[in-house]
């Protein structure tokens, strides 16, 4: 029989992301409607740790569901990875009487609430907050769809001055493994060809494109580029070794970087996180543990973390596609 719950930790873990102050305010109250008693913890497992808490009630989560980034600060904890740092987390959690934790994040988040909710028995609910899309077992995850927002304006305004000089300008965005932010904003903005983690396309195709978009009377270009894509060591790299062989192109590289994750989250993004973190606090009620919920096709769902960590999430290849014939 689960056990009763009275008290609900929070909090934030790995790169912050638009939306999880949506989160953070929709796990609160929730809690409030619930009549049971929230624990927000500063900077992740880290504040686990230390026993940095607040409490948080339907008034002090007002006016933040606007606001990027997280109340909570986030971080990545050495600490946790150890025996010894996740006994004195454990400990605070015992110390302050949190029944249960609902976990926001990505992959390392929620593999350390597994390790540490099978050594505790404590009930834990991830709820998937990274701007990369990475995690499988849902459509999205909170702050992707404000990431691409983000980076769709930032190339606009450089193809604005790409058209201006007739120059070729590549771009790398965020995603080390995964390429779902350079795909989708890269069709999204019409570029000529974008690089990413999974199809490794090589030099000669790039440069083929390009050649051929010369030949069709274009004068300028954008490049879009994952930064885990695997043709070149880094963006500068591949920037140099088209200006070595196609010397009429003037190249330029933009670095998005941090930018991506930051600033007011979407209205999509706000109501993904609430409608996911209430249903976290439901289902930890209703007495369900060591699950992440997620949107499949709409519909609010449960998966177990195995699914999320372990199985592929899988690009749309054919997005690829479309993207192939509209560069023409």
């Amino acid at each position: 029989m689960a056990k009763e719950i009275r008290t609900i930790g929070v909090m934030t873990s790995g790169g912050d992301s638009p939306g999880m102050n949506a989160a953070i305010r929709a796990v609160a109250r929730a809690c409030a409607y619930y009549n049971v008693k929230c624990i927000g913890f500063y900077r992740g497992y880290q504040g686990m740790i230390e026993g940095d808490h607040c409490i948080l009630n339907a008034r002090s989560v007002r006016n933040i569901i606007s606001r990027g980034g997280t109340i909570l600060k986030s971080a990545r904890s050495k600490d946790f990875r150890t025996v010894e740092g996740r006994k004195k987390a454990a400990e605070h959690l015992k110390k302050l009487e949190v029944d249960a934790m609902v976990l926001i994040g990505g992959d390392g988040t929620f593999r350390g609430g597994e390790i540490f909710s099978k050594e505790y028995d404590i009930p834990i609910i991830g709820v998937p907050g990274t701007i990369d899309n990475d995690i499988a077992g849902t459509n999205y995850t909170i702050g992707y769809d404000t990431a691409l927002n983000t980076v769709i304006n930032a190339i606009d305004k450089i193809r604005d001055t790409a058209s201006s000089h007739d120059r070729l300008f590549f771009i790398e965005v965020m995603g080390r493994d995964a390429g779902f932010i350079a795909l989708n904003t890269g069709v999204g903005a019409g570029a000529e060809e974008i690089l990413i983690p999974e199809e490794n396309l090589g030099l000669d195709r790039l440069l083929e494109s390009l050649k051929r978009s010369k030949r069709s009377g274009k004068s300028s270009s954008i490049v879009v580029v994952s930064e885990g894509d695997k043709i070149g060591k880094n963006v500068y790299e591949l920037a140099d070794y088209v200006t070595d062989n196609l010397p009429d192109y003037d190249v330029r590289v933009t670095v998005l970087g941090h930018m991506q994750r930051g600033g007011s989250p979407t209205c999509f993004d706000r109501t993904l996180a609430s409608r996911l973190c209430v249903k976290a606090v439901e289902l930890l009620l209703d007495g369900e543990k060591n699950v992440m919920v997620g949107i499949i096709n709409n519909e609010i769902s449960a998966t177990t973390f195995d699914v999320g960590l372990k199985e592929d999430h899988g690009i749309n290849r054919e997005l690829l596609r479309i993207s192939d014939i509209l560069s023409t």
